[in-house]
C-alpha cells in the first residue's frame, strides 16, 4: 500500500540565520535561546526545525550544556581523532589549507553539522536538560548558523 501524503494549506516555511563568535580553539556555545526565539517569531505551532552550521569545522548537537560534559566530549573526540597524526589535509604539498585544521574537519564530520527538532504548541521539543550547542573545533572564529522551520 502506498503512503498517504497529507497537505495543509497553512504550511509555513521560514529560514533565518544568525552569527556567533567563538572565543577559544575548542568550545561549546549554547544556541538554544536564539533557535527558540526564531521558532517563536515564525509562528509555527506544529512542525520541525532544522538547525545547522554553515562551516565544516564545527558541529551542531543536542546535549546537556554542562561545561564539564563538553570537556568530556572534547577529550573523547581527541581519542578518536588524535592531534599528533600526520593528516594529509595539513600537508601544504597536498592541501591549500593554511590552518592545519584536519582534526577539526574530522571531529565535526563525526558529530554532524545539524539537528532536527520537533515543534509542538509553538515550542521546541527538548527535554529538561537538553540544549542545542554549536561545538567549535577550530576557533576562535565567527560562525553562521542556519535555522529552517517547516510546519503549521
Amino acid at each position: 500500500m502506498s503512503p498517504t501524503l497529507t497537505e495543509s494549506a497553512g504550511m509555513k516555511v521560514r529560514r533565518r540565520s544568525f552569527a556567533v563568535q567563538s572565543e577559544g580553539r575548542r568550545e561549546a556555545i549554547d544556541i538554544t535561546r536564539q533557535v527558540r526565539d526564531i521558532v517563536r517569531e515564525a509562528g509555527v505551532q506544529d512542525g520541525l526545525v532544522f538547525t545547522n552550521c554553515l562551516h565544516t569545522t564545527c558541529s551542531v548537537l543536542i546535549i546537556d550544556s554542562q561545561p564539564e560534559l563538553f570537556q568530556d566530549l572534547s577529550h573523547m573526540m581527541g581519542r578518536f581523532v588524535e592531534d599528533e597524526c600526520q593528516y594529509k589535509h595539513n600537508d601544504p604539498r597536498l592541501s591549500d589549507c593554511e590552518r592545519g585544521n584536519a582534526t577539526a574537519h574530522l571531529r565535526a564530520s563525526l558529530l554532524g553539522h545539524g539537528v532536527a527538532i520537533g515543534i509542538s504548541a509553538g515550542e521546541l521539543l527538548l527535554g529538561g536538560s537538553q540544549s542545542i550547542l554549536l561545538a567549535e573545533w577550530d576557533g576562535p572564529r565567527p560562525r553562521n548558523v542556519n535555522v529552517q522551520i517547516m510546519g503549521v
